[in-house]
């Protein structure tokens, strides 16, 4: 049984409505350590054999069979795995990855075979250094001359010991000094035991080998017959011919991460405009999460200072009488003291708010009243800073004393201390015995420390005027009953009402979590409108990842030729956009981050947490994957005899 065996031959391409035969009905053998020579004109079909005999193509008609197996039986895969342990390729035009190193280039054929790193590296630069090129193992293509070239080329082909090498036109594009030693060097593998085939037109380098077969117009018209082939020796044991299963993903992995690299370096502005988008698209997620979730805890903050064990009662309720003034008097003293004998309920504290000014010596300041009650403290979370509050006995006896909050202080008295002396409030002599510690801005953003306070009585009977309140604040024991308490005070005061509805209760609780929600609402609304950003920078990652693929063509061609299968290429593009993508990605959260801080420096609200952090790296990450597929599977789909064939 002859190694390679071709019966009945041929291959149509067709473009259109119009089909090109340039091979007819071939039929031929070669055995195993033969040095062949297929010579031919320009157009003369020489070329397609050599792709065929390559399994680079397959043949529209006939049988190909090597080693006694039909090709025809082959998928993509199976094919690639023939060609990276059989053939050795020497191309006319070299085909070097301009992007590698001498010493990459040899070494591609055994990174798809899975032979470890080191061990393929040490083969690469023995094979280099028999080749005389020990000195440029780091030089690229492009430091090298054309005949160091051609070395490299050999060196690649004989990397994982193929047992054929296949040259095509290996001397087309030497001088002639060159393409003596590369004629001499294929004698030596044939010497060797290796089955050397030669695609060429020049006769003089036909005559080279031991059999000459002559193609025009897609036909053979001679053969000088089959030489009696050397005895093939048996490959040395370098575990390249067997693929290495358990290393060969990270193998192909790492070389996919290093050629990325290699990649993003080689056109480096291109690089920095790419990966603009996502930086911007990263720094803008983690900038507007930030600054949303810093505002949504800041309004939970000044909400929750206020307590979140409380029931407000306002009064007031559709289709309710006003006031001549535009106030609803609905709620009376009365009814604070019977909230506060339902279970669970702490205090319940009475408020009567109206508008005032104070006087200290010749200052004049206009504020806000609240008459209240003693539990007041207790039930707004707030201490008395300086002094003591109001009590019972105050209330009682109507009493003119006050407590002022820290704004009200400051502007009477500065740096003073109030307490004992005398203020009037609308004209009244009030008494200060005490001043509030500052509570700060309210959740609508009023201050709150702007306030005096008195006793509920003396508040009604001599400064507001009236006996119905503003509010009662109630302060409950479980915030778990919290629904069933709120239910039990509105029963209550329902009863009290004769069954009118002319009050609101409101659950503080219930008030948080839904400002939290619309917080959250907020927030997911400008990650969002960040999130366009990113998107626009993933398309902008596809865009770059298509154009390395055109411009790369021949590079994943020469791949294909080494072995490797459909989805190292896949894995190939989609790592190098993960890359692209990933360094994007960090330089986004470093520059977010930095950015944020730089707003929290001038007094924005900014709370900084994981989650948006991992959330944009990961966008950033899942863009590139998703944005990659499509030029990755472009590329591992090319046909490798297109993709040598281009520019």
């Amino acid at each position: 049984m002859p190694l390679i065996r071709l019966r009945g031959i041929g291959k149509t391409f067709q473009n259109g409505e119009i089909a090109t035969t340039v091979l007819h009905e071939v039929a031929l053998d070669i055995q195993a350590g033969e040095f062949v020579a297929i010579m031919g004109a320009s157009g003369s079909g020489k070329s397609t054999l050599m792709n065929i005999l390559g399994c680079l193509d397959r043949p529209s008609t006939g049988e190909y069979l090597f080693d006694g197996q039909n090709i025809a039986d082959f998928d993509k895969d199976a094919l690639a795995s023939l060609r990276r342990s059989a053939f050795g390729f020497i191309f006319q035009s070299y085909n070097l990855i301009g992007s590698a190193s001498a010493l990459e280039n040899v070494e591609v054929p055994a990174i798809y075979a899975g032979l470890p790193r080191e061990q393929r590296h040490q083969r690469a630069e023995q094979l280099l250094n028999d080749l005389g090129l020990g000195e440029r193992l780091n030089n690229r293509p492009s430091q090298l001359s054309g005949g160091q070239q051609q070395r490299v080329s050999i060196a690649r082909a004989l990397m994982n010991d193929a047992r054929i090498i296949l040259a095509d036109e290996p001397t087309g594009a030497l001088d002639s000094q060159s393409g003596q030693d590369v004629l001499g060097l294929l004698k030596q593998l044939h010497a060797r035991g290796k089955t050397v085939i030669v695609i060429t037109h020049d006769r003089d380098v036909a005559a080279q080998a031991e059999r000459q077969i002559e193609i025009r117009d897609g036909r053979i018209l001679h053969d000088s017959g089959a030489a009696k082939p050397l005895p093939q020796t048996e490959p040395a044991a370098l575990g390249t011919t067997t693929e290495h299963a358990g290393s060969v993903f990270f193998s192909d992995a790492a070389e996919a991460v290093r050629m990325a690299i290699r990649a993003l370096r080689a056109n480096l502005f291109r690089t920095v405009l790419t990966l603009l988008g996502i930086v911007i698209g990263v720094a803008s997620v983690v900038v507007m999460l930030a600054v949303g979730n810093g505002a949504r805890q800041e309004v939970v903050d000044r909400i929750s200072s206020m307590g979140t064990h409380l029931l407000l009662v306002r009064p007031g309720a559709p289709n309710t009488r006003r006031s001549l003034d535009g106030s609803t008097n609905t709620l009376v003293p009365s009814d604070a003291a019977l909230a506060a004998q339902i279970d669970n309920v702490r205090v319940a504290v009475p408020e009567m708010n109206g508008r005032v000014t104070v006087r200290s010596g010749n200052t004049d300041y206009q504020t806000q009243v609240t008459a209240t009650s003693a539990d007041l403290p207790l039930a707004r979370d707030w201490e008395v800073g300086n002094g003591v509050f109001i009590d019972d006995n105050d209330d009682q006896r109507y009493a003119a004393v006050t407590v002022l909050g820290s704004t009200v202080a400051s502007n009477l008295f500065g740096k003073a201390d109030p307490l004992g002396e005398y203020i009037l409030i609308n004209n009244v002599p009030f008494q200060v015995i005490g001043v509030m510690a500052e509570k700060g801005a309210a959740p609508w953003g009023g201050d709150q420390d702007d306030v005096v306070f008195v006793p509920l009585n003396t508040g009604s009977l001599r400064l507001i005027g009236q006996r119905h309140l503003n509010s009662v604040t109630i302060l409950i024991e479980d915030l778990s009953q919290a629904e069933l308490t709120q239910e039990a005070v509105r029963q209550a005061l329902l009863q009290a009402h004769a069954g009118v509805e002319d009050f609101q209760i409101r659950n503080m609780a219930s008030l948080l979590e839904n400002v939290a929600e619309t917080q959250n609402t907020f927030t997911v609304l400008l990650g969002s409108i960040a999130a366009i950003s990113l998107l626009v920078g993933g398309i902008g990652v596809m865009n770059i990842m298509l154009v390395n693929v055109t411009e790369r063509t021949r590079e994943i061609g020469i791949r294909v030729a080494t072995g490797a299968r459909t989805r190292n290429i896949l894995q190939q593009f989609i790592v190098e956009a993960l890359v692209v993508s990933a360094i994007g990605g960090a330089l986004g959260v470093i520059i977010g981050l930095a950015f944020a801080g730089g707003l929290q420096f001038l007094g924005t609200a900014i709370e900084f947490t994981t989650g948006p952090v991992v959330l944009a790296f990961g966008c950033a990450f899942a863009t590139g994957l998703i944005f990659g597929y499509m030029p990755a599977h472009k590329a591992a789909h090319l046909d490798p005899v297109v993709a040598l064939s281009a520019d």
